[in-house]
């Protein structure tokens, strides 16, 4: 909504004969300069004028309109900076956002997407990087969903391969058949440590996991069936955390079930002269012509990689999704990774495969915590369960400090803002970045913080069952009325950008300085019992609704008190 009034601007600089964009529009550092404004640099420079002098020129030029919402013009040095009416800006915006309602920022792009996370190794719990993972995922998922995007939800169990076999072998030898005795990935996950514990005194146990990986791979029934059982009982976990964590998938593929699949495709590569082998009899491909190495695609001893079931993995989301937009949320670990894939995606297009028309990769960077960087092979992982407990339980703390709440309101509250807490702390970041997650600080009602965000929330409620008279929208002028105002104009344009450049967070900083704004009409303009109590309540309805979509688009859910 915010760029409309750019817009406006637009038309105004026309009517002024200077030909300019939105794109060309800023907003002053300092709103006591002025709303927006017109920098003249880049046209004095092909003018020929001094940008002052221009800026002037122009403004005596400037025509606004009765009805417009601009309501003076100043030249400063090279800019021209247009002031908005207060008045008439902040009924439209309010007017807007409460007849749009849940509706507001939506659009109708009409796009398919697939966007594939968190991807785990079924050998062990998820841990703090997943979480960070599925943020990101349910984020970008939500954002183009509320864009008019059909979005699908995909996962990838990479359940196959030397990790697994690990568990597998130290269960077989040391497992004496016992069925799990606590949350099932957590029981696997404890035959992974004790496998990276045992083969430092015994360096022999790496070749038996790669024969056990053999006989997986040559069909040996009772590998398979340790295989299937060690697998459903990771997947059973794995079930338990996603729904705790509030996600969802439509499809779950796996591993196993494709890289014979993407051999083929790789063999097929081959006879028709993309791929080459080299003199180990590995098959490869030639980046070269790309300014890159060559990848392996398939190993001289025949055994593939990720990026061979990779291969036929987007191809199947092309059969049963026909997506415009292939999304993979995976860490820049693996940057390289998804380089290639990327460009051997359009090498097989030659053999006539169909992929998505445009595959991207979302990359983040890791979670650190204050103790340094999470392992996993050593069992010094932080896994997600145990975050999540240990977050509920302080926030169950928290909240009994001031409130005395049922045993089933307790659970419900503490549960809503630990999940929100870690949410916003894994999804404030710029996605590229890595940072260190500190539970105490995520927790704080002050700040930038989750619960911060649902306590702006609970005071806007609070505010709205007191009031005696209705919503009524009219005109505001206070500073914090119009600064409030201002930033929910914003919102559908956030959106949009957030989508646009995959970044999530950008929904995240929004949320925040939203909250903070609305902190500050909070201590500065009473709403109850005021003279504009009836437009200053239809601000914080404009406000409560702007704040419900945010926290959605971030997995967060509202609460009714803190």
């Amino acid at each position: 909504m915010f760029s409309n009034f750019k817009e406006e601007v637009v038309k105004l600089l026309e009517g002024a004969g200077v030909k300019a964009s939105v794109k060309d529009i800023e907003e002053p550092p300092d709103p006591k300069l002025g709303d927006l404004a017109f920098p003249c640099f880049s046209l004095a420079k092909e003018m020929k004028k001094n940008p002052a002098e221009l800026a002037k020129e122009i403004s005596e030029k400037i025509k606004i309109p009765e009805a417009s919402i601009i309501e003076k013009v100043v030249v400063s040095g090279p800019y021209i900076n247009f002031f908005f009416n207060r008045g008439k800006f902040t009924e439209k915006v309010v007017n807007e956002v409460l007849k749009s309602n849940e509706n507001y920022g939506s659009e109708n792009w009409n796009e398919k997407i697939v966007v594939e996370y968190p991807s785990p190794n079924t050998n062990k719990p998820l841990h703090l990087g997943h979480m960070r993972n599925m943020a990101i995922g349910e984020a970008i998922s939500r954002i183009f969903e509320k864009l008019g995007c059909r979005v699908f939800r995909v996962n990838l169990h990479n359940d196959r391969g030397i990790h697994i076999c690990k568990s597998m072998l130290a269960y077989k030898k040391w497992g004496n058949g016992k069925e799990p005795d606590k949350k099932p990935d957590h029981f696997v996950g404890d035959f992974y440590v004790l496998f990276s514990q045992r083969v430092k005194e015994k360096p022999e146990l790496e070749e038996e996991a790669r024969e056990m990986l053999r006989k997986w791979e040559a069909g040996d029934k009772e590998t398979l069936e340790l295989w299937k059982k060690l697998t459903s009982w990771v997947e059973k976990g794995f079930e338990e955390t996603y729904r705790r964590f509030g996600v969802r998938f439509d499809k779950i593929y796996r591993e196993s079930e494709m890289y014979k699949k993407g051999k083929e495709m790789v063999l097929e590569g081959l006879k028709k002269g993309i791929f080459q082998k080299d003199e180990t009899g590995a098959i490869f491909f030639d980046l070269s012509k790309y300014g890159l190495d060559k990848k392996i695609l398939i190993r001289s001893d025949g055994t593939t990689l990720y990026i061979t079931q990779d291969l036929y993995l987007a191809y199947l989301k092309y059969i049963d999704f026909s997506p415009d937009k292939s999304i993979y949320v995976v860490a820049n670990e693996q940057n390289y990774h998804f380089e290639v894939l990327f460009k051997l995606l359009e090498e097989l297009k030659k053999l006539g495969y169909e992929f998505p028309k445009e595959n991207i990769h979302l990359n983040y960077g890791m979670v650190n915590l204050p103790s340094g960087k999470m392992k996993s092979r050593e069992g010094e992982v932080v896994d997600a369960d145990d975050l999540m407990d240990e977050m509920k339980e302080r926030a169950r703390k928290e909240i009994e400090k001031r409130n005395v709440l049922s045993e089933e309101k307790l659970d419900e509250l503490s549960h809503k803002i630990s999940l929100a807490a870690i949410k916003f702390f894994l999804l404030k970041y710029d996605e590229y970045k890595d940072f260190t997650f500190y539970p105490e600080e995520s927790l704080s009602l002050e700040g930038e913080t989750g619960p911060y965000l649902q306590y702006s929330l609970v005071r806007a409620k609070k505010i709205l069952e007191k009031i005696e008279s209705k919503p009524k929208v009219g005109e505001l002028t206070e500073d914090e009325e119009f600064y409030l105002a201002k930033k929910i104009s914003k919102f559908p344009d956030v959106v949009k950008s957030a989508a646009i450049h995959y970044k999530p967070h950008f929904v995240a900083n929004y949320a925040f300085e939203l909250a903070s704004l609305f902190s500050r009409f909070y201590e500065s303009c009473r709403v109850i019992k005021s003279e504009k109590e009836g437009e200053r309540a239809a601000l914080v309805k404009a406000f409560e609704i702007v704040m419900k979509l945010s926290l959605n688009l971030l997995g967060i859910e509202e609460v009714d008190l803190m």
